[in-house]
């Protein structure tokens, strides 16, 4: 018998079905939520991955489910239950504008002791992110999750992936993965959510300050992307492209970057952010959340300019 590999990545948090409005009363289910779609893009990569999280057993879940097995993701490590699914009705595209459906539905119930014996064995990094911290008890699961990960050596990220839910009651959660994370993605939405002020610069600040050593990788939309480590910044934009919506481009550009980490760790902190914004461009020439192939990201990536 084989023994499966153990995955070198994971992403834990959510798998949501979209609804995406298509007009008037029209919607289109899509399989997406932000720490999946990270996890379906490495697997899609060929990179061992493996999502960590619970999903219904209807119809929904059984879209996820297919979703993730194209995607090459380690199934052991999905859960099902008999629960309703959770849903993100997507009711406006530019800008991306959601509300969610999901009581008691089955991401709540995920439970690691039901994962695999010494699953941690190989994995590098693990990702962490969206409403799934923002919904107990599930939060709680992950926070501890993350943090033995921490221990055992894994190097964590972070994408808070700011809603509306996330006010003054999410800020130890918020304060405790950052203080976790060794790469925290956020966008300009996020630090002015999260942090409550309109100011750029004062949002960034407190960021930073909770954990001065995080590298942090702020996408800024048409305007591409930086990252800000220690005294340095590197800034990359990317080319002109024919944006059909940006739905899932920050999750593809966490993606890249975190690819691009596990790929080659010695390259410089302005190659990856290439990548990473190449990624993020990318995923917007298509509809939904939609994986990126390698090859595109290259073809983007070769079409960039060059800046720091």
């Amino acid at each position: 018998m084989t023994i499966p590999r153990n995955p070198h990545f994971i992403s834990a948090g959510e798998a949501v079905t979209d609804m995406i409005t298509t007009g008037p009363n029209q919607w289109h289910s899509k399989a997406g939520g932000a720490p999946w779609n990270v996890a379906r893009i490495l697997g899609s990569w060929a990179w061992p991955t493996a999502f960590l999280g619970a999903i219904s057993q209807d119809s929904f879940g059984d879209a996820i489910y297919q979703a993730s097995k194209q995607a090459h993701l380690d199934l052991r490590f999905l859960q099902r239950y008999p629960k309703p699914p959770l849903l993100a009705m997507v009711h406006q595209i530019q800008p991306p504008a959601y509300f969610f459906i999901g009581g008691d539905s089955a991401d709540l119930y995920f439970d690691p002791s039901q994962l695999p014996e010494n699953w941690q064995s190989e994995v590098q990094w693990a990702h962490f992110g969206g409403i799934s911290l923002a919904r107990p008890p599930l939060a709680q699961t992950l926070l501890s999750l993350a943090q033995d990960l921490k221990q055992r050596g894994v190097k964590i990220s972070y994408d808070p992936n700011y809603r509306i839910v996330m006010d003054e009651a999410y800020d130890p959660m918020l304060e405790a993965m950052c203080q976790l994370a060794d790469v925290i993605k956020v966008s300009d939405e996020d630090l002015y959510g999260l942090m409550r002020t309109k100011s750029p610069i004062a949002a960034m600040a407190r960021l930073r300050a909770i954990n001065p050593e995080a590298a942090i990788l702020h996408t800024m939309g048409a305007d591409g992307a930086r990252i800000l480590h220690r005294e340095n910044e590197w800034r990359a934009k990317p080319p002109a492209i024919k944006v059909i919506d940006t739905i899932g481009a920050g999750d593809a550009s966490a993606a890249g970057l975190l690819f691009s980490l596990m790929q080659a760790e010695q390259r410089g902190w302005d190659e990856h952010l290439r990548i990473a914004v190449a990624a993020g461009a990318a995923a917007c020439l298509h509809a939904g959340a939609t994986v990126p192939t390698l090859a595109k990201v290259q073809q983007v990536l070769q079409r960039m300019p060059f800046s720091r």
